[in-house]
Protein backbone atom coordinates (compact mmCIF):
# COMPACT_ATOMS: atom_id res chain seq x y z
CA UNK A 1 0.00 0.00 0.00
CA UNK A 2 1.44 3.35 -1.09
CA UNK A 3 1.66 6.19 1.41
CA UNK A 4 -0.06 8.46 -1.10
CA UNK A 5 -3.00 6.04 -1.33
CA UNK A 6 -3.17 5.85 2.47
CA UNK A 7 -3.46 9.65 2.79
CA UNK A 8 -6.04 9.72 -0.02
CA UNK A 9 -8.06 7.13 1.88
CA UNK A 10 -7.97 9.29 5.02
CA UNK A 11 -8.78 12.42 2.96
CA UNK A 12 -6.17 14.44 4.79
CA UNK A 13 -7.04 17.53 2.73
CA UNK A 14 -10.53 17.45 4.28
CA UNK A 15 -9.01 18.04 7.70
CA UNK A 16 -9.18 21.73 6.84
CA UNK A 17 -12.89 21.52 7.78
CA UNK A 18 -11.91 20.48 11.28
CA UNK A 19 -10.25 23.85 11.92
CA UNK A 20 -13.78 24.93 12.85
CA UNK A 21 -12.92 23.28 16.18
CA UNK A 22 -10.56 26.21 16.83
CA UNK A 23 -13.27 28.82 16.23
CA UNK A 24 -14.55 29.07 19.85
CA UNK A 25 -10.97 29.58 21.07
CA UNK A 26 -10.26 32.13 18.33
CA UNK A 27 -13.43 34.18 18.88
CA UNK A 28 -12.96 34.12 22.65
CA UNK A 29 -9.56 35.81 22.27
CA UNK A 30 -7.76 32.91 23.99
CA UNK A 31 -5.69 31.54 21.09
CA UNK A 32 -2.48 32.42 22.95
CA UNK A 33 -3.50 30.32 25.98
CA UNK A 34 -1.14 27.33 25.65
CA UNK A 35 -3.22 24.94 27.78
CA UNK A 36 -6.48 25.65 25.94
CA UNK A 37 -4.71 25.53 22.58
CA UNK A 38 -3.30 22.08 23.41
CA UNK A 39 -6.76 20.80 24.38
CA UNK A 40 -8.19 22.17 21.14
CA UNK A 41 -5.40 20.59 19.10
CA UNK A 42 -6.04 17.19 20.72
CA UNK A 43 -9.75 17.60 19.95
CA UNK A 44 -8.78 18.42 16.37
CA UNK A 45 -6.78 15.20 16.14
CA UNK A 46 -9.55 13.11 17.70
CA UNK A 47 -12.20 14.51 15.37
CA UNK A 48 -9.94 14.16 12.32
CA UNK A 49 -9.33 10.48 13.04
CA UNK A 50 -13.06 9.95 13.60
CA UNK A 51 -13.87 11.80 10.37
CA UNK A 52 -11.42 9.65 8.39
CA UNK A 53 -13.06 6.50 9.78
CA UNK A 54 -16.44 7.85 8.65
CA UNK A 55 -15.06 8.67 5.18
CA UNK A 56 -13.84 5.09 4.77
CA UNK A 57 -17.18 3.70 5.95
CA UNK A 58 -18.95 5.93 3.45
CA UNK A 59 -16.59 4.81 0.66
CA UNK A 60 -17.64 1.21 1.28
CA UNK A 61 -21.33 2.03 1.10
CA UNK A 62 -20.91 4.23 -2.00
CA UNK A 63 -18.51 1.90 -3.81
CA UNK A 64 -20.98 1.03 -6.57
CA UNK A 65 -21.72 4.70 -7.30
CA UNK A 66 -18.08 5.77 -6.96
CA UNK A 67 -17.04 3.31 -9.67
CA UNK A 68 -19.01 5.29 -12.28
CA UNK A 69 -18.37 8.77 -10.86
CA UNK A 70 -16.01 10.90 -13.03
CA UNK A 71 -13.84 11.85 -10.03
CA UNK A 72 -14.68 9.53 -7.16
CA UNK A 73 -13.72 6.43 -9.18
CA UNK A 74 -10.09 7.37 -8.45
CA UNK A 75 -10.57 6.99 -4.70
CA UNK A 76 -8.31 4.27 -3.21
CA UNK A 77 -11.03 1.66 -2.56
CA UNK A 78 -12.90 2.24 -5.84
CA UNK A 79 -9.67 2.19 -7.88
CA UNK A 80 -8.34 -0.89 -6.09
CA UNK A 81 -5.26 0.89 -4.70
CA UNK A 82 -6.23 -0.32 -1.21
CA UNK A 83 -8.03 -3.64 -0.71
CA UNK A 84 -11.17 -3.82 1.41
CA UNK A 85 -9.63 -5.78 4.30
CA UNK A 86 -6.87 -3.24 4.83
CA UNK A 87 -9.38 -0.39 4.54
CA UNK A 88 -11.58 -1.95 7.24
CA UNK A 89 -8.58 -2.39 9.54
CA UNK A 90 -7.52 1.23 9.01
CA UNK A 91 -11.09 2.41 9.67
CA UNK A 92 -11.28 0.54 12.99
CA UNK A 93 -7.86 1.81 14.12
CA UNK A 94 -8.76 5.42 13.28
CA UNK A 95 -12.10 5.17 15.10
CA UNK A 96 -10.31 3.74 18.14
CA UNK A 97 -7.75 6.57 18.10
CA UNK A 98 -10.53 9.14 17.90
CA UNK A 99 -12.35 7.63 20.88
CA UNK A 100 -9.15 7.17 22.91
CA UNK A 101 -7.90 10.75 22.44
CA UNK A 102 -11.29 12.32 23.15
CA UNK A 103 -11.68 10.19 26.29
CA UNK A 104 -8.41 11.61 27.61
CA UNK A 105 -9.42 15.25 27.06
CA UNK A 106 -12.82 15.44 28.72
CA UNK A 107 -15.78 13.04 28.90
CA UNK A 108 -18.12 15.38 27.04
CA UNK A 109 -15.71 15.43 24.10
CA UNK A 110 -16.23 11.68 23.79
CA UNK A 111 -20.00 12.24 23.68
CA UNK A 112 -19.59 14.65 20.74
CA UNK A 113 -17.43 12.10 18.87
CA UNK A 114 -20.02 9.36 19.47
CA UNK A 115 -22.85 11.63 18.28
CA UNK A 116 -20.77 12.37 15.17
CA UNK A 117 -20.38 8.63 14.50
CA UNK A 118 -24.09 7.93 14.98
CA UNK A 119 -25.28 10.81 12.80
CA UNK A 120 -22.87 10.01 9.97
CA UNK A 121 -23.66 6.31 9.99
CA UNK A 122 -27.35 7.23 9.78
CA UNK A 123 -26.50 9.68 6.98
CA UNK A 124 -24.51 7.12 4.99
CA UNK A 125 -27.15 4.42 5.37
CA UNK A 126 -30.35 6.45 4.91
CA UNK A 127 -30.43 10.21 5.59
CA UNK A 128 -28.40 11.12 2.48
CA UNK A 129 -31.43 9.99 0.45
CA UNK A 130 -33.86 12.37 2.21
CA UNK A 131 -34.17 15.70 0.40
CA UNK A 132 -33.28 18.85 2.40
CA UNK A 133 -32.43 16.73 5.43
CA UNK A 134 -29.31 15.47 3.64
CA UNK A 135 -27.65 18.89 3.42
CA UNK A 136 -28.83 19.82 6.92
CA UNK A 137 -27.07 16.77 8.38
CA UNK A 138 -23.85 17.93 6.73
CA UNK A 139 -24.34 21.42 8.19
CA UNK A 140 -24.97 19.96 11.66
CA UNK A 141 -21.61 18.18 11.41
CA UNK A 142 -19.90 21.57 11.36
CA UNK A 143 -21.93 22.71 14.36
CA UNK A 144 -20.66 19.61 16.19
CA UNK A 145 -17.12 20.75 15.42
CA UNK A 146 -17.54 24.12 17.11
CA UNK A 147 -19.40 22.51 20.01
CA UNK A 148 -16.42 20.21 20.51
CA UNK A 149 -14.07 23.21 20.45
CA UNK A 150 -16.19 25.00 23.06
CA UNK A 151 -16.41 21.94 25.31
CA UNK A 152 -12.67 21.22 25.49
CA UNK A 153 -11.85 24.88 26.24
CA UNK A 154 -14.84 25.60 28.51
CA UNK A 155 -15.66 28.62 26.34
CA UNK A 156 -19.20 29.98 26.27
CA UNK A 157 -20.25 29.46 22.67
CA UNK A 158 -21.91 32.52 21.16
CA UNK A 159 -25.24 31.85 19.42
CA UNK A 160 -23.96 34.09 16.59
CA UNK A 161 -21.12 31.68 15.87
CA UNK A 162 -23.45 28.67 15.90
CA UNK A 163 -25.86 30.32 13.45
CA UNK A 164 -23.10 31.54 11.12
CA UNK A 165 -21.40 28.14 11.10
CA UNK A 166 -24.66 26.36 10.33
CA UNK A 167 -25.61 28.78 7.53
CA UNK A 168 -22.18 28.69 5.89
CA UNK A 169 -22.03 24.88 6.04
CA UNK A 170 -25.53 24.64 4.55
CA UNK A 171 -24.49 26.98 1.73
CA UNK A 172 -21.43 24.83 0.93
CA UNK A 173 -23.44 21.59 1.12
CA UNK A 174 -25.96 22.93 -1.40
CA UNK A 175 -23.11 24.03 -3.68
CA UNK A 176 -21.75 20.50 -3.59
CA UNK A 177 -25.19 19.04 -4.27
CA UNK A 178 -25.40 21.38 -7.26
CA UNK A 179 -22.43 19.57 -8.76
CA UNK A 180 -24.26 16.23 -8.47
CA UNK A 181 -27.20 17.73 -10.38
CA UNK A 182 -24.85 19.00 -13.12
CA UNK A 183 -23.30 15.55 -13.50
CA UNK A 184 -26.79 14.09 -13.92
CA UNK A 185 -27.78 16.72 -16.50
CA UNK A 186 -24.54 16.34 -18.50
CA UNK A 187 -24.07 12.58 -18.40
CA UNK A 188 -27.32 11.05 -17.18
CA UNK A 189 -25.47 9.45 -14.27
CA UNK A 190 -27.41 9.69 -11.02
CA UNK A 191 -24.81 9.88 -8.26
CA UNK A 192 -27.43 10.06 -5.50
CA UNK A 193 -31.04 8.95 -5.26
CA UNK A 194 -31.94 12.31 -3.77
CA UNK A 195 -30.94 14.13 -6.98
CA UNK A 196 -34.49 13.63 -8.35
CA UNK A 197 -35.72 16.11 -5.73
CA UNK A 198 -33.22 18.85 -6.67
CA UNK A 199 -32.79 21.01 -9.75
CA UNK A 200 -30.42 23.81 -10.70
CA UNK A 201 -33.01 26.59 -10.38
CA UNK A 202 -34.00 25.57 -6.85
CA UNK A 203 -30.39 25.24 -5.69
CA UNK A 204 -29.34 28.55 -7.29
CA UNK A 205 -32.16 30.47 -5.61
CA UNK A 206 -31.51 28.82 -2.25
CA UNK A 207 -27.77 29.53 -2.44
CA UNK A 208 -28.42 33.20 -3.23
CA UNK A 209 -30.83 33.48 -0.30
CA UNK A 210 -28.36 31.79 2.04
CA UNK A 211 -25.50 34.01 0.88
CA UNK A 212 -27.59 37.10 1.62
CA UNK A 213 -28.64 35.75 5.03
CA UNK A 214 -25.02 34.88 5.91
CA UNK A 215 -23.81 38.40 5.11
CA UNK A 216 -26.70 40.02 7.00
CA UNK A 217 -26.19 37.75 10.01
CA UNK A 218 -22.47 38.53 10.04
CA UNK A 219 -23.18 42.27 9.87
CA UNK A 220 -25.59 41.97 12.82
CA UNK A 221 -22.95 39.96 14.67
CA UNK A 222 -20.30 42.68 14.18
CA UNK A 223 -22.75 45.41 15.27
CA UNK A 224 -24.07 43.51 18.28
CA UNK A 225 -23.69 45.43 21.55
CA UNK A 226 -22.84 42.16 23.28
CA UNK A 227 -19.95 41.46 20.90
CA UNK A 228 -18.64 45.03 20.90
CA UNK A 229 -18.64 45.19 24.70
CA UNK A 230 -16.89 41.85 24.97
CA UNK A 231 -14.03 42.74 22.64
CA UNK A 232 -14.02 46.43 23.59
CA UNK A 233 -13.94 47.49 19.94
CA UNK A 234 -16.50 48.97 17.54
CA UNK A 235 -14.60 48.38 14.30
CA UNK A 236 -15.39 44.69 13.74
CA UNK A 237 -17.79 45.68 10.95
CA UNK A 238 -14.73 46.37 8.75
CA UNK A 239 -14.24 42.61 8.34
CA UNK A 240 -17.61 42.32 6.56
CA UNK A 241 -15.93 43.26 3.27
CA UNK A 242 -13.89 40.05 3.13
CA UNK A 243 -16.90 37.85 3.97
CA UNK A 244 -18.96 39.53 1.25
CA UNK A 245 -16.26 39.28 -1.43
CA UNK A 246 -15.53 35.65 -0.55
CA UNK A 247 -19.19 34.66 -0.92
CA UNK A 248 -19.56 36.58 -4.20
CA UNK A 249 -16.50 34.78 -5.57
CA UNK A 250 -17.94 31.42 -4.50
CA UNK A 251 -21.22 32.21 -6.27
CA UNK A 252 -19.24 33.16 -9.37
CA UNK A 253 -17.45 29.80 -9.27
CA UNK A 254 -20.79 28.02 -8.91
CA UNK A 255 -22.91 29.88 -11.46
CA UNK A 256 -20.30 30.87 -14.07
CA UNK A 257 -17.47 28.33 -13.82
CA UNK A 258 -19.79 25.56 -12.50
CA UNK A 259 -17.00 24.47 -10.18
CA UNK A 260 -18.31 23.57 -6.72
CA UNK A 261 -17.64 19.83 -6.65
CA UNK A 262 -15.39 20.12 -3.62
CA UNK A 263 -15.44 23.15 -1.28
CA UNK A 264 -12.16 21.89 0.20
CA UNK A 265 -10.51 21.84 -3.23
CA UNK A 266 -11.74 25.38 -3.94
CA UNK A 267 -10.37 26.72 -0.67
CA UNK A 268 -7.03 25.00 -1.24
CA UNK A 269 -6.67 26.15 -4.87
CA UNK A 270 -8.56 29.39 -5.48
CA UNK A 271 -6.17 32.26 -4.81
CA UNK A 272 -8.88 34.92 -4.45
CA UNK A 273 -10.80 32.99 -1.78
CA UNK A 274 -7.53 32.20 -0.01
CA UNK A 275 -6.73 35.91 0.02
CA UNK A 276 -10.16 36.79 1.44
CA UNK A 277 -9.82 34.16 4.19
CA UNK A 278 -6.31 35.39 5.03
CA UNK A 279 -7.38 39.04 5.14
CA UNK A 280 -10.42 38.21 7.26
CA UNK A 281 -8.32 36.24 9.78
CA UNK A 282 -5.65 38.96 9.79
CA UNK A 283 -8.09 41.86 10.28
CA UNK A 284 -10.21 40.02 12.86
CA UNK A 285 -7.10 38.98 14.78
CA UNK A 286 -5.76 42.54 14.76
CA UNK A 287 -9.06 43.92 16.12
CA UNK A 288 -9.55 41.15 18.66
CA UNK A 289 -6.00 40.68 19.96
CA UNK A 290 -4.16 43.95 19.31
Amino acid sequence: MKIQSFFKLLRINHYIKNFFIFMPLFFSGEMINAYLFLNTFLAFLAFSFAASAVYIFNDFLDLKDDLIHPRKRFRPIASGEIDKKNAILIMLVLASFGVFISTNIIFHALIVIIIYFIINIAYSVYLKNVVILDVNVIAFGFVLRIWLGAIVTDVNLSIWIVILTYLLALFLALAKRRDDVLIFLNSGLKMRKVIDAYNIKFINITMIILAAVIVMTYILFTLSNEVQLRIQNEHLYLTVLFVLLGLIKYLQLAFFDENTASPVSIILNDRFIQLMVFLWVLSYSFILYL
